[in-house]
């Protein structure tokens, strides 16, 4: 009788079972739909209950409960009294970490959102650190731009007198990162710039504008980024450091292609190291980014013809625009250092065709112009009128691409200043408004101003 009693409890448990979790189950979607209500209409202190209901409930029923959860926990800590500001923080860190446990997916996005949190809460730097070197080692693209830059400071403190190759290697993988970004929202752009301008939504309107000022942030971090990493990547140090390390390194792709841009664009290109480091990278990688490189010493050797040949099969082998963009304006940069202003402007254009919104094709094309005033001209009016040609490109390179708008405009205020004054077309007998034909190579019509 015992053993039959027993047998019909559980019976009854078993039977009982899936009317507890269903129970449990609508509980959880109710109190989750109340919390997500007053979530959305911002009562976050009304929506606190039902939401730490769910997370201590059902943790796993929506990774919204701590996508919206964080942004309550934040709400509580902002409004707590200073006794309560300290169990405020840790709701906020249970809402990142439970996260991690149940939703672990965007792990690298929760690390970098901690790292910035412990900052914000005085941290020590070790700490932040910690939580920086997770995000990096998880997916360095995750960092945000102030979060990059905070990430290279403390590594360039650490080991700039002591391991100067790793601090390199941050930076060209911070460098990478950020390119990598930099890509991401180019391309968000460009889809948006494809379509209709006179039918783009509030939305469309919106992710542009939010696309341009990362891409902004991202150039502010590159640019300061350049400026601490300055004090140690002159020629006068790359170069015997780059060769101390050349033997070890003469198949690694990777290391020749970071010691190789480094010498590139602190113009260490004139040491025989160089040279060396390109062959050895075209040989450990021949890849449309090597080939470019090695054209440039084609080219700085005299073999003209040869260079250009390596610059073409560069180009034609890249079926990524943006990167194909990057290689023609490479290509350019390096034909207008030997001179060849006419063909570089036409990588230049080349480069914007794959890349409608690569502003800095326009300012090198522009400093082109102004460089070539005095040859270009052949009295102070005509001379001047190419600087106007010069302020329509910085123009226009501001108009693309308003991330440098802050190197934009100091182009546009130098040309600005030069370009003819009202008694300059008086005494000419100039009249403002008509078109003037400029010469030279330039061979482009203006307004004169």
């Amino acid at each position: 009788m015992k053993k039959m009693r027993q047998l019909f409890t559980l019976l009854f448990l078993l039977a009982a079972a899936p009317i507890v979790f269903a129970q449990a189950s609508s509980d959880c979607t109710i109190k989750y739909n109340l919390f997500k209500g007053d979530y959305n209409a911002k009562n976050y202190d009304k929506a606190y209950e039902n939401w730490m209901w769910c997370m201590d409930n059902c943790p796993t029923l929506s990774v919204n409960i701590y996508k919206y959860g964080i942004k309550i926990a934040e709400n509580k800590l902002e409004n707590a009294t200073e006794a309560d500001k300290k169990a405020a923080a840790d709701l906020v860190m249970r809402v990142y970490n439970q996260r991690l446990e149940h939703f672990p997916k965007d792990k690298a996005d929760i690390y970098d959102n901690i790292a910035s949190f412990k900052g914000e809460q005085g941290a020590s730097e070790e700490e932040v650190y910690g939580w920086l070197n997770k995000t990096f080692k998880e997916d360095p693209t995750a960092l945000s731009p102030k979060n990059i830059y905070k990430y290279f400071d403390i590594i360039l403190n650490k080991y700039k007198d002591t391991d100067t190759q790793k601090v390199f290697d941050t930076y060209d993988e911070v460098g990478e990162a950020l390119e990598l970004k930099r890509k991401d929202y180019t391309k968000r752009i460009d889809v948006i710039n494809a379509k209709d301008s006179t039918k783009l939504s509030k939305k469309d309107l919106k992710r542009r504008k939010n696309s341009q000022q990362i891409i902004t942030n991202l150039s502010i971090v590159e640019s300061g980024l350049d400026q601490k990493l300055a004090a140690i990547s002159t020629c006068e140090r790359l170069i015997p450091f780059n060769r101390k390390n050349f033997d070890a390194n003469k198949e690694n792709a990777i290391w020749l292609k970071r010691a190789v841009s480094r010498m590139y664009n602190k113009e260490c290109t004139e040491d025989p190291l160089y040279d060396q480091l390109v062959e050895a990278y075209v040989k450990a990688d021949p890849s449309p980014n090597a080939s470019v490189f090695y054209a440039s010493i084609l080219m700085k050797n005299g073999e003209t013809n040869k260079a250009m040949e390596y610059f073409k099969n560069a180009v034609d082998q890249e079926a990524d625009t943006y990167k194909k963009a990057g290689y023609l304006y490479k290509i350019a940069d390096i034909l207008r250092k030997k001179g060849r202003k006419s063909e570089a402007r036409s990588y230049c254009y080349q480069a914007l065709e794959n890349q409608p919104t690569m502003g800095r094709a326009y300012l090198l094309i522009a400093s082109m112009y102004a460089s070539s005033a005095n040859s270009c001209g052949t009295d102070i009016v005509s001379k001047r009128m190419v600087y106007v040609a010069a302020l329509n490109k910085a123009r226009k390179a501001k108009s693309v691409d308003p991330s440098i708008s802050s190197i934009a405009n100091r182009f546009i205020n130098s040309y600005a200043d030069n370009i003819p004054t009202t008694k300059d077309l008086f005494v000419a007998g100039v009249k403002s408004g008509t078109a003037h034909k400029i010469g030279c190579w330039i061979n482009e019509t203006v307004r004169v101003p």
